[in-house]
């Protein structure tokens, strides 16, 4: 649906994204939720994080196209790397974040974007974040009290997407809006998280 959307509304020229260091102090968190698009809006909003960027990571081609990676069979996923002060905010805050933006009992895809490519997933940059996304996968096993499908990887290169996926819901907020709804996305979520308690990681 996506696809068809960004093909009626947008007719930028694409360029190639390249990854660029976090800030000397600054740790980096990977997320992947579906539509990156999405996912970056929940994160811009938490005090601490200093930059969101849209983008591929996991597959097998180098600095792919975003008509690769939708089109399927590269093995990325769409996903978001975050870049954060953890003087201000930790990844267990993050963690708290991302987990009632995605619908964990979905393998095959996020909403109405169907493939490997929109899975989700949490991807590990070093021991701690391992240790703390693990466990809040087995917190939200048991709040939920359903399977979890979720994956706990190991962090791989992140390519940022073309430009114009860069925060799409400020640069294009209604046909960001128009997208978000048509999918159902937060019609899911209310039905997933709805009654489900306040996800408290961090201490």
């Amino acid at each position: 649906m996506r696809r068809l959307l960004t093909a009626i509304f947008t007719a930028a020229t694409l360029s190639a994204g390249a990854a660029h260091a976090a800030e000397e102090g600054m740790a980096e968190a990977i997320f992947a939720g579906g539509c990156f698009w999405c996912m970056e809006p929940p994160f811009d909003a938490l005090d601490g994080v200093v930059s969101t960027t849209s983008g591929y990571t996991g597959g097998s081609v180098p600095d792919p196209s975003y008509e690769q990676v939708s089109g399927g069979g590269t093995g990325h996923y769409e996903a978001v790397r975050v870049v954060y002060d953890p003087r201000r905010v930790g990844y267990a805050e993050l963690l708290e974040v991302y987990w009632p933006n995605v619908d964990p009992h979905d393998a095959g895809g996020q909403f109405c974007d169907r493939g490997d490519q929109y899975r989700a997933a949490i991807f590990w940059r070093d021991a701690d974040q391992r240790r703390l996304a693990e466990e809040s996968k087995r917190r939200v096993t048991e709040m939920l009290d359903a399977p979890v499908v979720t994956e706990i990887l190991p962090a791989e290169r992140f390519w940022a997407a073309e430009d114009y996926h860069q925060d799409y819901y400020q640069t294009n907020p209604l046909r960001y809006k128009v997208y978000r709804y048509l999918c159902g996305r937060d019609a899911r979520l209310a039905e997933v998280w709805g009654d489900a308690p306040a996800l408290a990681l961090a201490d």
